[in-house]
Protein backbone atom coordinates (compact mmCIF):
# COMPACT_ATOMS: atom_id res chain seq x y z
CA UNK A 1 0.00 0.00 0.00
CA UNK A 2 1.41 3.26 -0.64
CA UNK A 3 2.63 5.94 1.83
CA UNK A 4 0.23 8.96 2.56
CA UNK A 5 2.86 11.12 1.32
CA UNK A 6 2.97 9.24 -2.09
CA UNK A 7 -0.71 9.29 -2.57
CA UNK A 8 -0.85 13.10 -1.48
CA UNK A 9 2.22 13.38 -4.12
CA UNK A 10 0.53 11.42 -6.73
CA UNK A 11 -2.96 13.56 -5.98
CA UNK A 12 -1.06 17.01 -6.67
CA UNK A 13 0.37 15.54 -9.78
CA UNK A 14 -2.84 14.51 -10.84
CA UNK A 15 -4.57 18.02 -9.89
CA UNK A 16 -1.50 19.43 -11.33
CA UNK A 17 -1.89 17.55 -14.43
CA UNK A 18 -4.94 18.27 -15.02
CA UNK A 19 -5.51 21.90 -14.07
CA UNK A 20 -2.36 22.64 -16.78
CA UNK A 21 -4.76 20.36 -19.49
CA UNK A 22 -7.79 22.87 -18.68
CA UNK A 23 -5.78 25.97 -19.14
CA UNK A 24 -4.33 24.19 -21.94
CA UNK A 25 -7.68 23.50 -23.20
CA UNK A 26 -9.06 26.73 -22.26
CA UNK A 27 -6.03 28.29 -24.36
CA UNK A 28 -7.05 26.19 -27.21
CA UNK A 29 -10.51 27.30 -27.06
CA UNK A 30 -9.71 31.15 -26.93
CA UNK A 31 -7.46 30.70 -29.76
CA UNK A 32 -10.13 28.83 -31.71
CA UNK A 33 -12.89 31.19 -30.50
CA UNK A 34 -10.98 34.40 -31.46
CA UNK A 35 -9.96 32.60 -35.11
CA UNK A 36 -13.65 32.15 -35.64
CA UNK A 37 -14.59 35.33 -35.06
CA UNK A 38 -11.81 36.43 -37.36
CA UNK A 39 -12.87 34.03 -40.14
CA UNK A 40 -15.96 35.66 -39.65
CA UNK A 41 -15.24 39.05 -39.37
CA UNK A 42 -13.71 38.48 -42.67
CA UNK A 43 -16.27 36.97 -44.51
CA UNK A 44 -18.21 39.44 -43.40
CA UNK A 45 -16.18 42.25 -45.27
CA UNK A 46 -15.68 40.31 -47.74
CA UNK A 47 -20.06 39.77 -47.93
CA UNK A 48 -20.52 43.67 -47.40
CA UNK A 49 -18.05 44.84 -50.15
CA UNK A 50 -18.83 42.20 -53.02
CA UNK A 51 -22.80 43.60 -51.82
CA UNK A 52 -22.10 47.13 -52.67
CA UNK A 53 -20.72 46.38 -55.77
CA UNK A 54 -22.89 44.22 -57.24
CA UNK A 55 -25.22 46.66 -55.57
CA UNK A 56 -23.43 49.40 -58.12
CA UNK A 57 -23.67 47.41 -60.83
CA UNK A 58 -27.29 45.96 -60.39
CA UNK A 59 -28.69 48.52 -59.18
CA UNK A 60 -27.56 50.60 -62.54
CA UNK A 61 -28.95 47.42 -64.77
CA UNK A 62 -31.97 47.91 -66.64
CA UNK A 63 -33.77 45.61 -69.25
CA UNK A 64 -32.73 45.55 -72.74
CA UNK A 65 -36.00 44.69 -73.89
CA UNK A 66 -39.33 47.38 -74.30
CA UNK A 67 -41.90 47.19 -71.16
CA UNK A 68 -44.29 46.17 -74.19
CA UNK A 69 -42.16 42.94 -74.44
CA UNK A 70 -42.38 41.91 -70.30
CA UNK A 71 -44.09 38.89 -69.83
CA UNK A 72 -46.96 40.06 -68.05
CA UNK A 73 -47.91 42.45 -70.94
CA UNK A 74 -47.09 40.61 -74.10
CA UNK A 75 -48.17 37.56 -72.95
CA UNK A 76 -51.22 37.61 -69.95
CA UNK A 77 -53.04 34.94 -71.40
CA UNK A 78 -49.80 32.65 -70.40
CA UNK A 79 -48.19 34.19 -67.39
CA UNK A 80 -50.47 35.14 -64.15
CA UNK A 81 -48.54 37.79 -61.06
CA UNK A 82 -48.46 35.44 -58.17
CA UNK A 83 -46.77 37.75 -55.86
CA UNK A 84 -44.92 41.08 -56.50
CA UNK A 85 -42.69 43.26 -54.26
CA UNK A 86 -39.69 45.33 -54.82
CA UNK A 87 -37.19 41.96 -54.66
CA UNK A 88 -39.31 39.50 -56.70
CA UNK A 89 -41.78 38.80 -59.27
CA UNK A 90 -43.40 35.06 -58.98
CA UNK A 91 -45.01 33.92 -62.41
CA UNK A 92 -47.44 30.99 -62.59
CA UNK A 93 -46.91 30.45 -66.23
CA UNK A 94 -48.70 27.74 -68.32
CA UNK A 95 -49.50 27.02 -72.06
CA UNK A 96 -52.06 25.10 -72.79
CA UNK A 97 -51.75 22.03 -74.81
CA UNK A 98 -51.58 23.02 -78.89
CA UNK A 99 -50.82 26.69 -78.00
CA UNK A 100 -47.93 29.21 -78.35
CA UNK A 101 -47.50 31.63 -76.55
CA UNK A 102 -47.49 35.67 -77.82
CA UNK A 103 -43.53 36.79 -78.01
CA UNK A 104 -42.35 37.99 -74.53
CA UNK A 105 -39.30 38.70 -72.89
CA UNK A 106 -37.98 37.77 -68.88
CA UNK A 107 -36.17 41.05 -68.02
CA UNK A 108 -34.44 39.61 -64.59
CA UNK A 109 -32.81 36.44 -63.93
CA UNK A 110 -35.22 33.95 -62.85
CA UNK A 111 -35.51 30.37 -60.68
CA UNK A 112 -37.82 27.90 -62.87
CA UNK A 113 -39.93 25.60 -61.03
CA UNK A 114 -41.35 22.76 -63.76
CA UNK A 115 -43.88 20.65 -62.72
CA UNK A 116 -45.71 19.44 -65.94
CA UNK A 117 -43.64 19.33 -69.25
CA UNK A 118 -43.85 17.51 -73.01
CA UNK A 119 -42.71 18.17 -76.12
CA UNK A 120 -42.62 21.74 -76.43
CA UNK A 121 -40.75 24.31 -78.79
CA UNK A 122 -38.70 27.54 -77.48
CA UNK A 123 -38.63 30.20 -80.74
CA UNK A 124 -36.60 33.31 -81.00
CA UNK A 125 -38.36 36.66 -81.60
CA UNK A 126 -37.49 35.74 -85.62
CA UNK A 127 -39.21 32.31 -85.68
CA UNK A 128 -35.69 30.45 -85.40
CA UNK A 129 -35.94 27.57 -82.93
CA UNK A 130 -34.09 27.82 -79.64
CA UNK A 131 -34.33 24.58 -77.99
CA UNK A 132 -36.74 21.82 -79.49
CA UNK A 133 -38.26 19.20 -76.78
CA UNK A 134 -38.04 16.67 -78.93
CA UNK A 135 -34.22 16.32 -79.31
CA UNK A 136 -33.57 15.05 -75.83
CA UNK A 137 -33.41 11.49 -75.47
CA UNK A 138 -35.11 10.89 -72.16
CA UNK A 139 -37.63 13.64 -70.80
CA UNK A 140 -36.25 15.20 -67.65
CA UNK A 141 -37.22 14.12 -64.19
CA UNK A 142 -40.00 16.60 -63.03
CA UNK A 143 -40.72 18.52 -61.03
CA UNK A 144 -37.14 20.56 -61.99
CA UNK A 145 -36.11 23.85 -61.08
CA UNK A 146 -33.13 25.76 -63.22
CA UNK A 147 -31.40 28.77 -63.36
CA UNK A 148 -32.22 31.09 -66.24
CA UNK A 149 -30.53 34.33 -67.29
CA UNK A 150 -32.57 37.11 -68.33
CA UNK A 151 -34.24 35.88 -71.62
CA UNK A 152 -34.74 37.85 -75.10
CA UNK A 153 -38.03 38.26 -76.63
CA UNK A 154 -38.81 34.58 -77.45
CA UNK A 155 -42.57 32.67 -77.75
CA UNK A 156 -42.94 28.82 -76.27
CA UNK A 157 -45.47 26.52 -78.44
CA UNK A 158 -46.57 23.36 -76.45
CA UNK A 159 -47.16 20.30 -78.93
CA UNK A 160 -48.11 18.08 -76.48
CA UNK A 161 -51.77 16.63 -75.28
CA UNK A 162 -51.16 18.17 -71.50
CA UNK A 163 -50.39 21.67 -70.55
CA UNK A 164 -46.68 22.98 -69.88
CA UNK A 165 -46.91 24.43 -66.10
CA UNK A 166 -44.25 26.52 -64.16
CA UNK A 167 -43.49 28.67 -61.77
CA UNK A 168 -41.27 30.96 -62.69
CA UNK A 169 -39.40 33.41 -59.45
CA UNK A 170 -37.84 36.86 -60.94
CA UNK A 171 -35.10 38.40 -59.13
CA UNK A 172 -35.29 41.91 -59.60
CA UNK A 173 -31.95 43.90 -59.66
CA UNK A 174 -32.53 45.23 -55.94
CA UNK A 175 -32.85 41.60 -54.64
CA UNK A 176 -29.31 40.53 -56.02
Amino acid sequence: MPSPNRRSRGAQLNRQAATELHQSTNKEKSMRKLFLITLALAGAATFLAAGRASETTSAKAECLWSSSQDAVQAAPLNHRVVLENDKVRVLDVIVPPHTKENIHAHCWPSVLHITEAGKYVDYDANGKVLFDSRSLTAAPPLPMTIWKDPEAPHAVENLDDKPLHLVRIELKPQAR
